[in-house]
């Protein structure tokens, strides 16, 4: 509970500071922008790299032993994603289809580590989509990179040592935890069955989140050519990896006008893109909400069932 709170106060805290610094306009400009082709495109993309999400999630959760199919994945994957951009938090969506999933499957446990490694993968696809293009395109961080890239390196190989090094038989409660998520990895990440289509969705996921900043960023009135935008938008795009955010926005909005001001653009300008891509996402998880009235639906419609077979 004290982290969940914590969580709501860091967004609104940042929330407050940047308007403090930048006032509301920026935030009102952003929304006023939005018009029928940006709606349109943010749709379009948001099918594609939702169903990429589904695809991933069932070949994560297939490797581990839990059936899920697809096209129970992609309804579970709307209703996740727009739970995420209508509450505080941001991950309250993938949460619920974790345990909703391992509910339904008999095992909540690896339910919830499906969901957990598929994620993981994601954010470890983006890294390094990210490491590339801002090693290769000017941004305020390119100094930078080589001591991130360096800690990442060390990270990956201590976390390879200690798979490769870790006894296979007894041990405390960690050492049987590490030994589940290296089983977890090697038959749902790195299995020959697997790698590749996680691979694939994850970039295309990548892809099609930067192409919505992208229309954000045009809709919002920003003209700096492509490749000045494409590595603000990336550092915007692994804020949002942090939980500091109400219902999505925070330290995606903080970072924006943080980069954009030191790339050259305006704070106000990022602070903009990031608002209308805000407001893009949500309308794209639009369906999730079409996903959850009808689950809400269907369980009064079962229950009378129930009752009137059993003579209540």
């Amino acid at each position: 509970m004290f982290w969940a709170w914590a969580r709501v106060v860091g967004g609104v805290g940042l929330l407050a500071v940047l308007l403090w610094q930048v006032g509301s306009g920026p935030f009102l400009a952003g929304v006023r922008l939005i018009d029928a082709p940006a709606l349109a495109a943010a749709l379009v993309i948001g099918v594609l790299t939702t169903v990429c999400a589904a695809w991933r999630w069932s070949l994560v959760a297939g490797g581990l032993g839990v059936r899920l199919p697809l096209a129970t994945a992609v309804a579970h994957c709307y209703r996740a994603v727009f739970l995420n951009a209508t509450l505080p938090g941001g991950v309250l969506g993938d949460v619920h289809r974790a345990v909703r999933h391992g509910r339904d499957a008999g095992d909540v446990s690896r339910g919830i580590r499906a969901v957990v490694w598929e994620r993981t993968a994601g954010q470890v696809v983006l890294l390094g989509v990210a490491l590339v293009v801002l090693a290769a395109f000017p941004s305020p961080v390119r100094p930078y990179l080589p001591v991130a890239a360096a800690l990442l390196v060390a990270g990956g190989l201590a976390a390879v040592l200690l798979a490769r090094f870790l006894p296979n038989g007894g041990g405390s409660r960690w050492a049987t935890a590490l030994r589940t998520a290296v089983a977890d990895v090697r038959s749902g990440l790195l299995a020959r069955r697997t790698w590749f289509g996680v691979l694939v969705a994850s970039a295309v996921m990548v892809a099609g989140h930067l192409a919505t900043f992208l229309v954000a960023a045009r809709t919002a009135g920003s003209d700096a050519p492509l490749s000045r935008l494409l590595p603000l938008t990336l550092l915007a795009l692994l804020a949002m990896g942090l939980p500091l955010n109400v219902a999505g926005f925070g330290p995606r909005e903080g970072v924006a006008a943080w980069v954009f001001g030191a790339a050259g653009l305006s704070a106000a300008e990022g602070v903009a893109t990031a608002t209308v891509y805000g407001a893009l996402v949500l309308v794209a998880s639009l369906p999730g909400a079409a996903v959850l009235l009808a689950r809400r639906r269907r369980i009064p419609v079962a229950a009378r069932e129930a009752a009137s077979g059993g003579g209540c």
